[in-house]
């Protein structure tokens, strides 16, 4: 965590002003691939949980947010990439609620560009952009970088890259709480594993969880580290049966292929719902892939959470 801003008496932030949509909605979908296979496709609404703030952004933010708040901190520096949800969530937040945003962006070479639509949403939102180069990004947890970044931009409480930390993971367990009962499996796409963690632990003992990565390039292995550190310090230890399925990244964060294009298209064509491509596009490929290998048995309904849109 990052030094503490102290302010002069006043009103504080207060989560609970942004009145979020909980619990989210399930839907259950009539969907060939499924239906075939006697397995009953659900999905977990959390993109309508808010509208600035949906989905696992909410849930990973809300209880940092609340923190912050209550120590009486109001800023907040995070860390992102040029297309980060979790950066523009961040900055929505800091506009709702009144505290100041700083955004470490990875890729100094994007200073002197044009902002593009999501960093350009960040600042509109009064986020402070700040372009850090690809080496020292990767070293973003070093002492000395931290110190730099103190040095130049004062107090701040620092919230990790994605939102994933101790919090974030205590509050995703309330989704798993939500689908108590509902699904013998329920599955989540994953970027830094806070989503997954926190879901793990809060589903049921004959339920597990399925992450599907995002990233490519050893992110199973670091993506399980990741998630087993986030529970040992939310909850003292390994919580819930959880798994990650590392074939549908389709190349990297952001990026797609005919295939996932086209397997959207036709999945949009047939529910008239529109798909996020980076996350909820390829976990809906994923489970459908599983679905037609036979991963699911019969009469079993599989959950799939919904964490942002298009």
């Amino acid at each position: 965590m990052g030094r503490v801003t102290r302010t002069a008496p006043g009103p504080q932030p207060d989560p609970n002003s942004l009145r979020p949509r909980l619990p989210s909605p399930v839907l259950e979908l009539n969907d060939g691939p499924f239906a075939r296979r006697g397995v009953r496709l659900l999905l977990k609404r959390d993109d309508l949980i808010h509208p600035d703030l949906p989905g696992n952004k909410w849930r990973k933010l809300e209880p940092n947010l609340r923190a912050a708040a209550a120590a009486g901190d109001r800023t907040l520096l995070t860390f992102g990439g040029a297309y980060s949800n979790h950066l523009r969530a961040t900055a929505a937040a800091g506009r709702l609620l009144g505290f100041r945003t700083i955004g470490v962006v990875r890729g100094d070479e994007l200073a002197g560009r044009p902002l593009n639509p999501s960093l350009a949403r960040c600042a509109a939102d009064g986020m402070r952009l700040h372009f850090l180069d690809r080496a020292r990004y990767r070293r973003a947890a070093d002492p000395d970088v931290r110190a730099a970044l103190h040095d130049r931009f004062g107090a701040f409480r620092l919230i990790p890259e994605g939102g994933s930390n101790s919090l974030a993971a205590q509050g995703c367990t309330e989704l798993g709480r939500e689908l108590r009962g509902v699904a013998d499996t329920v599955a989540v796409a994953c970027g830094t594993g806070g989503t997954l963690a926190g879901l793990a632990a809060g589903l049921g003992p004959r339920q597990r969880a399925l992450g599907f990565p995002v990233l490519k390039g050893g992110r199973p292995h670091f993506l399980g580290r990741a998630v087993g550190e986030l529970q040992t310090a939310a909850f003292g230890g390994p919580r819930g049966d959880w798994r990650l399925d590392d074939r549908f990244h389709c190349g990297g964060y952001a990026r797609r292929t005919p295939e996932l294009d086209a397997f959207a298209d036709a999945f949009e064509d047939r529910h008239g719902l529109p798909l996020e491509r980076s996350y909820v596009a390829k976990l809906l490929y994923g489970l459908t892939t599983l679905a037609g290998e036979g991963a699911f048995a019969p009469g079993s309904a599989v959950a799939a959470v919904i964490t942002g849109r298009p």
